[in-house]
């Protein structure tokens, strides 16, 4: 199924009908749209599978979808587009409209006001507030419960009193930050973020399908995102949560489509809004960061790409474009395969472009275990790369979700990954990270025997800690080597997670599903003992951190 928009002259390379026909077998699932362009023109689409097994609906170039955390681009689009040519409402109130949504930003996050934040700091993704989609875990939501904007979302950001690190030091994602940039824009405007959207962004841009559709529970007919694989079967996603601001956008390829051409032809202006928020942003310190105003920045085919993804529990997206080559991929998927690496092959097709050879150094076994980092109190864990056949890999488990980064080895104590290394000096591993402006030297964890894990003491760590700063309680559970987490918070009880115990006084707690994707994945946790020695002394205390919120401090309950 192919889309009739007007097509880029045919030319002798590449095969683009080859290329698109290819894309269902790199990463099979339910069903899915993709589409290239070349200088603002459309080089080939194409639409694959169902957008409903159960009703036998096939994907089309106009099938709606939530295009998830793409949306958050297109709201700094508004954003800074609002700053060049503020709404009536703001030039009635005689204020600037930065001092206007600074202004705000206080009034939305009053726990952090006067401590630094700019909104610049939100649109950069460096504003060191804890993701609140990550929280909802402690806040005792279950994966599949409600959120509702109205209800929820004002209770999340009043128990946001502190940072996890200092504003425009370092990079997190936190979609916390798009929902309140999405808020400013509302209350500084006087409108309302999906009328923002419309005149901004999706009538410029000939999106004449866009619209913000904020309620996951009604998503557009007659689209469903299917959770399972090939093995397990697949069934249809349940999702209940309402967000805006940091997703949110429902829109078919063939609005993306005309986005693409719109973002093309805004970049041959060097004063457009795009050609502005594409351009590389900095850390505080002038640091050049790798993301700004909703956009990654990624090497691709060898190449620089700017764009960003998209999830929600049953849907997985990409949008890039290759500014060099003036070209521009997207693709959207109702299956949770990794659409990365949809992207990246399209993108590779198109520009011919082949692997180099290698031969990596295959990974000793002294790099394999589990290590802490004591600044962000995270466990990172080593282990074989995911692909036997190729021996020069290492899997790291570290950031959000339940897949690892894959490190290819360069010599016997070091890898990489993108730009990030990995070196192995004795038992501590660094780990730098230029695009969260971050080192790790996490210190190797004794691996612990059956024998230890049998015999671990659990009384000593079960019972109540709670978390004042976040209104949440923590419960542990469990005997003989086997320990259960829960929380309690203003979203409700929430479900046993099971634990892992790591060594030390450090243990695992498994979050694989939450109430958004990508879930926070394995988070530390790290029991604090009087006197500070690990297996000495009574424990008062627990950190509880993921990548996405670190370092949440919970004490003990006295019973």
């Amino acid at each position: 199924m192919t889309t009739e928009l007007p097509h880029r002259p045919k030319d002798s390379s590449p095969n683009i009908e080859a290329i698109l026909s290819s894309l269902p077998h790199v990463r099979r699932g339910t069903g899915g749209c993709a589409a290239v362009l070349q200088d603002g023109k459309l080089l080939g689409s194409r639409a694959w599978g169902y957008a409903n097994l159960e009703r036998r609906i096939p994907m089309t170039t106009t099938t709606q979808f939530p295009i998830c955390s793409i949306s958050k681009q297109m709201v700094c689009l508004a954003y800074v587009s609002l700053l060049r040519e503020p709404t009536e409402s703001m030039k009635a109130t005689g204020k600037g409209v930065e001092e206007l949504m600074e202004a705000e930003l206080g009034k939305l996050v009053p726990g952090l006001e006067g401590k630094g934040l700019k909104v610049r700091d939100l649109c950069h993704m460096q504003s060191g507030i804890r993701d609140y989609w990550a929280m909802t875990t402690l806040w005792g939501s279950h994966p599949d419960g409600p959120f509702s904007l109205l209800h929820d979302a004002p209770k999340a950001l009043q128990r946001i009193k502190s940072f996890h690190f200092e504003p425009g030091t370092e990079y997190s994602y936190s979609n916390v930050n798009f929902h309140v940039l999405g808020r400013i824009l509302e209350e500084t405007s006087g409108m309302s973020l999906g009328q923002i959207l419309a005149e901004r962004v999706f009538i410029p841009a000939k999106m004449s399908r866009a619209s913000l559709n904020p309620n996951t529970v009604g998503l557009p007919l007659p689209i469903v995102g299917y959770e399972g694989n090939e093995k397990t079967g697949y069934f249809a996603a349940t999702n209940r949560i309402e967000w805006a601001g940091d997703a949110g956008i429902a829109a078919s390829l063939e609005d993306m489509i005309a986005y693409e051409a719109y973002l093309d032809a805004s970049l041959q202006d060097p004063k457009s809004v795009y050609s502005h928020n594409s351009a590389p942003q900095t850390f505080h310190d002038g640091t050049p960061a790798s993301y700004g105003y909703g956009l990654a920045r990624m090497e691709v085919a060898g190449v620089e790409g700017v764009g960003h993804g998209g999830a929600l529990r049953g849907f997985r997206h990409a949008r890039v474009n290759i500014p060099e080559k003036r070209i521009s991929v997207v693709v959207l998927l109702n299956s949770e395969v990794a659409p990365g690496a949809v992207a990246e092959h399209l993108i590779k097709g198109v520009l011919s472009f082949t692997e180099p050879e290698s031969s990596p150094p295959a990974a000793g076994p002294e790099w394999k275990g589990d290590y802490l980092d004591p600044e962000t109190q995270l466990v990172v864990s080593v282990s074989e790369g995911p692909d036997v056949t190729k021996p020069g890999t290492l899997s790291v488990r570290y950031g959000p979700g339940t897949s690892a980064e894959v490190y290819d080895m360069k010599d016997s104590h070091t890898a990489t990954e993108d730009k990030s290394t990995l070196t192995l000096e004795g038992d501590t591993l660094h780990n730098s990270r230029p695009d969260e402006n971050r080192t790790l030297h996490a210190k190797r964890l004794p691996k612990p025997s059956d024998e230890d894990i049998a015999s671990v003491p659990s009384a000593e760590y079960t019972g109540s800690y709670y978390c004042a700063e976040s209104d949440s309680t923590f419960i542990v559970t469990g005997e003989k080597g086997t320990l259960y987490g829960s929380f309690t918070g203003y979203l409700g009880e929430g479900p046993i997670w099971l634990m892992k115990y790591v060594g030390g006084d450090v243990w695992l707690l498994g979050n694989p599903r939450g109430l958004d994707s990508t879930p926070p994945g394995d988070w530390s946790v790290i029991f604090k003992r009087k006197g500070g020695e690990a297996g000495k002394g009574e424990v008062e205390g627990v950190t509880v951190g993921c990548w996405l919120a670190r370092k949440v401090e919970y004490e003990r309950v006295k019973s």
